[in-house]
């Protein structure tokens, strides 16, 4: 996105009620963050060619987009060419300041 993108008018999104004051524009559409995480699942399917995949989720925050991120992988995995085993686990990190 480049630094002079206006974003889109809230009024053509649902925002829950709690953000509204908040918001005053929206950058990146839900649909588009769908969108690239779906090419992103193709990209690694591809790249990982026929070696195990190892998902790991940074917990905090990006469980959500890890979860999407899987089920593409998933579906891609099932009615693909070829099926790899992928395995997942998850941890926590503490940042220190």
């Amino acid at each position: 996105i480049k630094d002079e993108e206006s974003g889109y008018n809230k009024n053509l999104f649902c925002i829950p009620k709690h953000y509204e004051e908040d918001l005053e524009r929206v950058f990146i559409p839900h649909g588009l963050i769908l969108d690239r995480t779906e090419r992103l699942a193709r990209d690694i399917m591809q790249d990982m060619g026929s070696h195990h995949i190892v998902a790991l989720c940074v917990l905090k925050g990006g469980y959500k987009f890890f979860a999407d991120l899987l089920d593409h992988i998933k579906v891609l995995n099932r009615n693909g060419d070829k099926s790899v085993p992928i395995t997942v686990d998850f941890v926590r990190i503490k940042s220190y300041c």
